[in-house]
């Protein structure tokens, strides 16, 4: 009998009442023996019923215990067969051995036993076979246990995994699944629509006329919205603001936002069809936030040219359409109050250090030496940062170094970290990503940052720079740079291989004005030809080696046509090419009859894979060359992968396969 009976109140206690007793009696028969043998005889009665009470009691607790331990077998199997959870056990060959009654509701079967789990549960994981962990963690090792989920018949279940019981718990969590689905499917999200080529559409048209354009596209707008439950409020005549939930917006995505293609090719009877950008953000609860995010994915969306949708969530930042090439819209009154900007800034440093990116083309150079000429000419002391030779640029270095004067003004990122103070101006040109410069620790070190940039914006940008000249309508950072020096200062005074390098930059960037051309970039050319530049002397500092065409041509043989007109050139496995010939093989591939775009793909010295991609205008390589990790232009984009040619291929391949099928890759 446990001790916890044997310890009642009627237990050790009785036993020494009895004791006490028997002293009483001895004193008793002390005094008067009669009286304590009459009191002895009472004293064994009661001594008799409580040992026959006791022995009833035990014999009772006894059947007691014995009928409980019958009642709950019996009802144990019954018990466990009947719980709202489901219980399935199952082999070493991962095959259900028993299973409760839930399990068979579950699945709509009277039984599921001799069923593989890999049949009747496809989402359940394999458990990972690692015997030294298992033997380290021990039967409660991470491996032991699994959580997941799965649905079963329309409805959400929770697995809990046993590995080492081959055990499974199934607990039915239909309502939280469809509470938590409709948490995130109304999460908001905020979102701005900009009419981003207004002016230039409406050019020419009177108001009457312009209040019906205005008219036409906010109905096609408008119509949208509704179909896709968005609330649109109109802010100005040229802007919208949108207020939706996450679904709406997943539902935008999944469409591409065909809004796009419908206001351009309802406008596309203008001189300038007109053209739409939308900046989307989500992903946080605070409105001010949402607002910020939105604002910045507009500015995005437009920085890239317009003509699509940006939308932010976290760190994720998806953009959509951007098939046409960007309208010109910049103003001088912009390029005049930049000029002073920079000007000003300049006055208030000690010293300009004037950057690019990595293996820096001639555009690069143009534009660093047009800067430096800028600062000369407010008597600012001012450097060109040069990481080392280039073939790209070995000829226009070589008339350079013939200049004493202006090839003291190049150095190495380890004497222009040495330069660096804190009233120093950095001054990047022809890129506003800091990773890709020459020395991105100069970017990290300097405390004030100017950006003057033709390209695209990307999702990396110098966010703290105190001026920014993104003008992704210009042919060319030398473009930008020429417009500038125009305003800077009263009197203009280049060399004549100061301007010839600036045109030159300028050509080398349009294709010899082929491509990617404005009304803004000839001026600047008739600009720098009317100050000296020399276009004999840009045509051979343009010219090609003649090993390097052998090598073109040798290239261009394994060219083959995808996609009906995209021409795709892969080279030889292992031989390495250097990206400057690979950008010019996809230069020279768009000078082929039916070819509306080229990618090629070759091992660079550097071991990297390289990727140029380059098109006429009716596809957008940015796009492509985005979605393997790289980024560019719209008719210019590159990408630098690990792995081999074969890999590099097949992801491009994946890549224009998937686009064809969303929204196909030609305009």
């Amino acid at each position: 009998m446990p001790n916890l009976l044997q310890k009642r109140w009627h237990g050790y206690q009785t036993v020494w009442v009895f004791m006490l007793e028997l002293v009483l009696v001895i004193f008793v028969s002390y005094f008067n023996w009669i009286l304590g043998l009459v009191s002895l005889c009472l004293v064994a009665i009661l001594t008799y019923f409580m040992l026959q009470s006791e022995r009833r009691f035990r014999k009772e607790l006894v059947n007691y215990v014995s009928d409980l331990t019958y009642r709950i077998k019996r009802v144990e199997g019954e018990a466990v067969s009947r719980l709202p959870f489901g219980i399935l056990l199952y082999s070493e060959d991962r095959v259900v051995e028993w299973h409760n009654q839930f399990v068979s509701g579950m699945f709509n079967r009277e039984t599921v036993v001799g069923i593989p789990l890999s049949e009747l549960l496809p989402p359940l994981p394999q458990p990972v076979k690692d015997n030294k962990k298992d033997a380290a963690a021990g039967k409660d090792g991470a491996n032991a246990r699994i959580t997941t989920e799965a649905i079963v018949g329309g409805r959400h279940y929770e697995l809990i995994v046993d590995n080492n019981e081959r055990l499974i718990y199934a607990h039915d969590i239909t309502e939280l699944a469809v509470l938590r689905e409709r948490y995130e499917d109304e999460k908001a999200a905020l979102g701005i629509i900009m009419l981003d080529n207004l002016d230039e559409a409406s050019q020419g048209m009177d108001d009457q006329q312009r209040t019906a354009l205005i008219a036409r596209v906010a109905s096609a707008i408008t119509e949208w919205a509704k179909q896709y439950q968005v609330y649109l409020r109109r802010l100005s005549s040229e802007r919208y603001l949108m207020m939706l939930n996450q679904k709406s917006l997943n539902e935008l995505e999944h469409s591409r936002f065909v809004i796009l293609d419908e206001v351009r090719e309802m406008t596309a009877d203008l001189k300038v069809p007109m053209t739409l950008s939308i900046g989307l953000a989500f992903g946080t609860e605070r409105f001010s936030e949402l607002g910020e995010l939105a604002q910045s994915s507009l500015d995005m969306a437009l920085g890239r040219g317009g003509d699509q949708a940006a939308v932010k969530a976290g760190q994720r930042l998806s953009f959509y359409g951007g098939k046409t090439g960007a309208v010109e819209k910049r103003t001088r009154v912009r390029a005049r109050v930049i000029a002073h900007a920079l000007r000003d800034l300049m006055q208030e440093s000690d010293r300009v250090i004037i950057m690019g990116h990595r293996m820096p083309d001639l555009d690069v150079i143009g534009a660093s030496i047009g800067v430096l000429k800028a600062a000369d000419m407010y008597k600012v002391e001012a450097h060109i940062v040069l990481d080392g030779p280039n073939p790209g640029i070995q000829r226009l270095m070589e008339r350079v170094e013939k200049d004493e004067a202006l090839v003291k003004r190049f150095v190495s990122p380890d004497q222009a970290m040495a330069m660096m103070t804190p009233h120093t101006l950095l001054v990047l040109v022809d890129t506003h990503k800091a990773s890709i410069t020459m020395e991105p620790r100069l970017v990290e070190a300097a405390s004030r940052v100017v950006v003057v940039d033709h390209h695209r914006r990307g999702e990396e940008f110098v966010n703290d720079a105190v001026l920014v000249y993104l003008e992704p309508y210009a042919s060319s950072a030398c473009e930008l740079v020429t417009e500038l020096l125009q305003y800077i200062h009263e009197k203009v005074e280049l060399s004549s291989l100061e301007a010839t390098t600036l045109l030159a930059g300028i050509t080398i960037d349009t294709k010899h004005f082929a491509l990617h051309t404005g009304s803004r970039t000839f001026e600047a050319a008739a600009f720098l030809r009317r100050i000296g530049a020399d276009t004999v002397l840009v045509q051979r500092l343009l010219k090609e080696d003649l090993q390097e065409y052998i090598a073109k041509a040798d290239i261009i043989k394994h060219a083959r046509m995808i996609h009906g007109h995209i021409a795709l050139a892969v080279t030889e496995p292992n031989r390495k090419i250097p990206q400057l010939l690979i950008a010019q093989v996809a230069d020279t591939l768009l000078n082929m009859t039916n070819v509306r775009a080229s990618f090629v793909i070759s091992e660079r010295p550097d071991g990297l894979i390289g990727i140029s991609a380059r098109s006429l205008g009716s596809m957008n390589v940015q796009v492509v060359m985005e979605r393997l990790g790289g980024g560019g232009h719209l008719t210019n984009a590159a990408v630098q992968l690990e792995g081999t040619q074969a890999e590099a291929e097949k992801k491009l391949l994946a890549v224009l396969e998937q686009i064809e099928k969303e929204e196909g890759l030609f305009e």
